[in-house]
């Protein structure tokens, strides 16, 4: 795993009136340090939003509760003991999870299948309008070895 990256599988507690999913607990060392504010997207099937990074010590924490996203994450930070790896997840309704991402590595995502993905961030840092923290690359880059039509398992 990259260094930083994390993963909890979330409990989904479940009977004949639906279900309900705990994202987030501050006794969760996921949630170090704790996130400053939360936000969710809705994302069409097939469209990617890749790729970017925070350059400032925001760490995300991606959860998918409706749909499903193929979350790409990779590490070219200078000095980093995962330098140069590249990790991706399968997240959503069959797979409950939420994704710590270490703000300064690239990573975005791409909703799969044919419904609306819904991804649920919560951030470290409150987003600043007047000054974005966000280094952006188009999703198809060379710089990043990830295609992402390629299937992978998770």
């Amino acid at each position: 795993m990259i260094d930083g990256v994390e993963a909890r599988e979330l409990k989904v507690n479940a009977d004949e009136r639906g279900h309900l999913v705990e994202v987030f607990r501050r006794d969760w060392d996921e949630y170090d340090p704790e996130p400053a504010m939360s936000y969710y997207s809705m994302t069409y099937p097939g469209i990617t939003r890749a790729w970017h990074r925070h350059n400032y010590g925001q760490i995300d924490h991606f959860v998918c509760p409706n749909g499903r996203i193929k979350i790409g994450i990779y590490d070219d930070r200078d000095g980093s003991p995962t330098q140069g790896e590249l990790e991706t997840f399968i997240i959503g309704e069959h797979s409950q999870q939420v994704v710590r991402i270490p703000g300064d590595c690239w990573h975005g995502f791409k909703a799969i299948g044919d419904e609306p993905a819904f991804l649920l961030n919560f951030p470290t840092t409150l987003y600043d309008y007047d000054n974005p923290d966000e280094e952006r690359l188009p999703y198809d880059t060379d710089r990043i070895p990830l295609d992402w039509d390629e299937e992978v398992s998770g």
